[in-house]
């Protein structure tokens, strides 16, 4: 096959994604939509609330209330969504207020995206790493069946929950499960929790159930601690050097609006075709889209200008991290035609401006976000 039969084939590929992937933002499905959102107020689940409630979904937002565990994505948009009619509820997953948000929200889809999602931070929190994304991930299920009501279920664990060998090739949805330090077997134990519920409860309640295994997400809004872009624009906008403990690991990094695309686009499915979909899906870069982290901070450094300074680590520093990670996204292509918009350049891109604005106009991140959703609808960057 020559060059420009494989490039006209990829053309056609792509133009099939964006057609499929605009299901996943299709006003005629999501307006008027029941959602329960868990997790509403963290990096992933603030992009994914503001793309809800723009789409005209009834959105019902359930986080944890301690001051600190929002994103700063959510400090920028919160209170405007909550204007345009979010249910903002706060409660933890696995206390009392459950049940009363499950009600609340009674929905059709669940997005369950709340969890303790740092790795080193489950080094110091092995108890709380497991209780919520485990036992909570079980409460939120049971709190649903008792309610009575079925419906489509996302369960968002991560690509940490492969057990990585260091393969130089993506892992599929079909290799075993694992992980070394608390987070990585959390998100493991996650995926057999719900494969076990999917296959014992689901008949009988009406709850369909998927899980969606994601890589390292960057975007606008992340005030995580351990994380490269946060740590990179504290750095840069406190004019200090960035410095970079793990400079030759390799990681999925895509742009926040790619996992979530994937997200909607499968719980869409899932709520029509619930026993077709109810499975596992990975939802990673393009093969060859892995970006080793200090290639990562040099493009943000790059975008951000000539004020930006790094320092590397020679080796490792700090709890064991896997080095090599990369996700094989195949069968989320075959079954629901979906495949990445932005590439890593693109995606840093974004990051990038959407910080700079939040520093230099706060009053129009939140303007931003919607912009930056509106491009990727339009697959423009």
């Amino acid at each position: 096959m020559g060059h420009r039969q494989r490039a006209v084939e990829e053309l056609d590929l792509r133009r099939g994604a964006m057609a499929s992937k605009a299901l996943a933002w299709d006003t005629a499905f999501w307006r008027g939509r029941r959602v329960l959102l868990t997790g509403h107020t963290g990096f992933k689940g603030a992009w994914l609330a503001a793309w809800l409630v723009k789409l005209g979904a009834h959105v019902t937002g359930f986080s944890l209330p301690a001051p600190g565990r929002q994103s700063q994505a959510w400090d920028f948009v919160g209170a405007e969504l909550a204007a345009q009619g979010l249910n903002d509820l706060r409660g933890d997953i696995n206390g009392a207020g459950l049940d009363a948000a499950v009600a609340a929200a009674d929905a059709e889809i669940v997005l369950h995206l709340a969890a303790q999602a740092i790795v080193l931070d489950s080094y110091t929190a092995p108890v709380d790493t497991w209780q919520t994304n485990v036992m909570g991930t079980l409460q939120l299920l049971q709190a649903l069946a008792r309610h009575g009501r079925p419906c489509a279920f996302v369960g968002v664990t991560s690509d940490k929950c492969y057990d990585n060998k260091g393969w130089p090739w993506g892992y599929r949805e079909i290799d075993p499960l694992g992980g070394k330090d608390p987070y990585s077997a959390s998100k493991a134990a996650c995926e057999i929790l719900l494969a076990s519920w999917r296959a014992s409860f689901s008949a009988s309640t009406g709850i369909a159930v998927a899980s969606a295994r994601a890589g390292n997400v960057i975007g606008g809004g992340d005030n995580s601690a351990h994380r490269i872009v946060p740590d990179l624009v504290r750095a840069f906008a406190a004019g200090d050097a960035a410095h970079i403990r793990n400079p030759a690991s390799t990681r999925p990094y895509q742009h926040v609006l790619e996992p979530l695309s994937g997200y909607m686009l499968l719980a869409r499915f899932l709520h029509e075709q619930p026993q077709e979909f109810a499975q596992a899906y990975n939802f990673g870069p393009d093969a060859g889209g892995e970006q080793r982290t200090d290639r990562l901070a040099r493009a943000v450094a790059a975008h951000w200008g000539p004020s930006a300074r790094l320092t590397m680590n020679e080796e490792p520093a700090g709890p064991a991290e896997a080095q090599f990670l990369m996700l094989d996204s195949s069968k989320a292509r075959k079954d629901l035609a979906w495949m990445p918009t932005w590439n890593v350049e693109q995606a840093v891109a974004a990051t990038v401006a959407w910080h700079k604005t939040a520093l230099a106009h706060p009053q129009q991140a939140g303007t931003e976000t919607l912009r930056q959703i509106a491009h990727y609808e339009t697959g423009s960057s």
